[in-house]
């Protein structure tokens, strides 16, 4: 059995389908996940990261875990007691959701140094491990469903700064492949799409996908934070614009390792914005 944590995200809701579809035996966890969040014949049980307790009778029997790194309630996680709970529940392999930040913003709280204590303690498990680190999602684009919905409107900083960020589907192959085969015992695969793309060129690929004019508008630097702060601590959002509107050569760097561990390219922003167009409509 495979036990998938953060089921009902980005990257978890999609490795379940994955992983199902493989026909594995899947438990889907996340704090509010139930039955009609899960394809037939996936055992959908609640349980809270950041309560290692709630974990054990979930892990019962289990013999891999998709661990996600918590998001935004990272540092609430007891990366050792869950994975003390996961090695009694019988799991041997564990593959961590973790992030690009660890390795590229070790200076930032948020970014690095919680990310890298997750990591040390997936390392120091005595598990099989497996540590995913994604960079930007393209998911993200998420964010602008409203005004694109109302007003066929995008505003976002840094128009021209690209990225290549990653289709969470991708990321969720890339999991299911680590947790069903051998062979990827102990690497770290950094995760990124197949090219730079800046927020003006996906406001252009959403268009596209829509069949309409979609307007980028491009936010100052302090627009952005004030909208960043409504759901992000500051720090988060510190880090976040200094990664959107000066990344690193590294954050910018595509990685081969999608490509490495599936035998296909990483599918573009275009695919993600054709694949969820409904979202914006």
């Amino acid at each position: 059995m495979i036990v998938v944590t953060g089921a009902t995200g980005n990257v978890g809701r999609s490795l379940v389908q994955a992983l199902a579809g493989a026909g594995e035996k899947v438990t889907a966890t996340s704090r509010r996940v139930s039955d009609a969040d899960v394809p037939e014949g996936v055992q959908a049980r609640p349980a809270d990261l950041t309560d290692a307790g709630s974990l054990r009778p979930v892990l019962d029997g289990a013999d891999a875990l998709f661990l996600q790194n918590g998001g935004a309630a990272a540092h609430l996680l007891d990366p050792g007691r869950i994975l003390d709970a996961a090695r009694a529940g019988g799991v041997r392999r564990v593959v961590l959701l973790s992030s690009q930040g660890v390795a590229t913003r070790p200076e930032s709280v948020s970014h690095g140094s919680v990310g890298r204590a997750i990591e040390d303690a997936v390392r120091r498990s005595g598990l099989d491990w497996v540590i995913l680190r994604p960079g930007g999602f393209a998911s993200n684009a998420y964010a602008w469903a409203g005004p694109v919905l109302t007003r066929r409107t995008v505003a976002a900083p840094f128009g021209d700064v690209g990225l290549p960020v990653i289709d969470p589907d991708d990321i969720a192959e890339v999991a299911a492949t680590a947790l069903r085969e051998n062979g990827h015992t102990g690497q770290v695969y950094e995760l990124t799409g197949p090219a730079l793309s800046t927020p003006r060129q996906r406001t252009e690929a959403l268009a596209e996908a829509l069949g309409e004019p979609v307007r980028f508008v491009e936010q100052t630097r302090e627009e952005a934070r004030a909208q960043l702060l409504e759901f992000m601590p500051g720090p988060v959002v510190e880090t976040t614009l200094a990664i959107l509107g000066e990344p690193t050569p590294a954050e910018q760097r595509v990685s081969p390792d999608v490509e490495r561990v599936l035998g296909r390219a990483p599918h573009p922003f275009t695919h993600w914005a054709h694949r969820n167009a409904a979202a914006f409509r």
